[in-house]
């Protein structure tokens, strides 16, 4: 730690960078065609060797003070995740069928909403409840059809993280593959448990309601001409930006178990100092101390050399993890 006080932070500028796929996927929403793939290609491709090129710093630089530049990109990531759906339905509802273009810019959206939309909900969540922050955060969660995810993540996930309690912690025998299956509903589930503890039953469950909310504009879009390609490519960006978020819960907590008596630590989350990764994803690499210490805005963070590491950052992950032998040779020798 000594040696990061030596350090000066890197400018905030950098992080200006995680706007480019929103700006690729808005403009190939805009313009259709074969250009509603950029956001596939930047992500999905590009992403990875951004990661593994511009590496990741042999010396964890120290979090920024000032807030402000961090707190104005958060909500310039939200307001333009409104811009990324307006123009997704735009150009869904000018298609006469459901064809390839329809489907790459369901991929794109959806891609790109895992980080616009859901990991800034992620920290607006932390926000105090009804406040403007917050409120937006659940605005960017209804629209990728989550809108159960800030109550199971703040009440379950932060608090049973690496036990079995924590539907969102993979165990070390655990792929990708079955972990989606049984994590998206049991998470469902949990949210819902949450708010019963609360005596909140039936209909007056807030799960519940965000559910009848979604099944009720669902509805209303069948009424329009074009409504079944515009829910067809919505349900699809939405499943994308689902599993592409409990694919960085995957790797985030993958084999790293506690008893739920013991006490959480920096060892029970991965960490990466990737520079894509963090510059991209609002320091969401720096995971061991979000969990550590909840509220702090992640502009805060800081580095645990001591923690776990995983090998890559996030996007060079991806590939590697969808095959779970290969994800368990490469990952497994570093589980403390």
């Amino acid at each position: 730690m000594n040696e990061q006080t030596n350090l000066n932070p890197e400018p905030w500028i950098v992080h200006l960078l995680g706007l480019i796929s929103p700006a690729l996927v808005i403009a190939g929403n805009l313009v259709g065609g074969i250009y509603t793939a950029m956001g596939v290609v930047f992500i999905w491709v590009i992403g990875p060797f951004l990661d593994i090129i511009l590496g990741k710093s042999s010396q964890s630089r120290p979090p920024r003070e000032s807030g402000l530049p961090f707190e104005i990109l958060l909500w310039v990531h939200g307001l333009l995740h409104i811009v990324i759906i307006s123009t997704f339905f735009y150009f869904a509802n000018q298609q006469s069928e459901i064809n390839i273009w329809l489907i790459t810019a369901s991929l794109s959206t959806g891609l790109v909403s895992g980080a616009s939309a859901i990991v800034t909900a992620h920290e607006l969540g932390h926000k105090k409840p009804r406040s403007p922050g917050w409120l937006l955060a659940r605005f960017l969660l209804f629209s990728v059809h989550y809108t159960h995810f800030t109550t199971e993540h703040n009440h379950i996930h932060h608090k049973w993280v690496a036990t079995d309690k924590d539907a969102a912690s993979a165990k070390k025998d655990e792929g990708i593959w079955r972990f989606w299956l049984r994590t998206i509903p049991a998470q469902f589930i949990s949210s819902v448990n949450v708010h019963r503890s609360k005596g909140r039953h039936g209909i007056r469950n807030p799960s519940y309601q965000g559910l009848m909310i979604q099944i009720t504009v669902t509805l209303a879009l069948l009424l329009l001409p074009n409504g079944i390609r515009i829910i067809t490519g919505w349900f699809i960006a939405s499943m994308i930006a689902i599993l592409t978020l409990e694919y960085v819960n995957y790797i985030r907590h993958w084999g790293l178990r506690r008893q739920t008596d013991e006490r959480q630590t920096q060892m029970h989350s991965w960490n990466t100092e990737a520079r894509w990764s963090r510059w991209s994803l609002l320091e969401l690499t720096r995971h061991s101390d979000h969990h550590l210490k909840a509220s702090t805005p992640f502009w805060k963070l800081q580095p645990h050399p001591d923690a776990p590491e995983l090998p890559a950052g996030y996007y060079a992950c991806w590939w590697p993890c969808l095959i779970p032998p290969l994800w368990a040779k490469w990952v497994s020798p570093r589980l403390p």
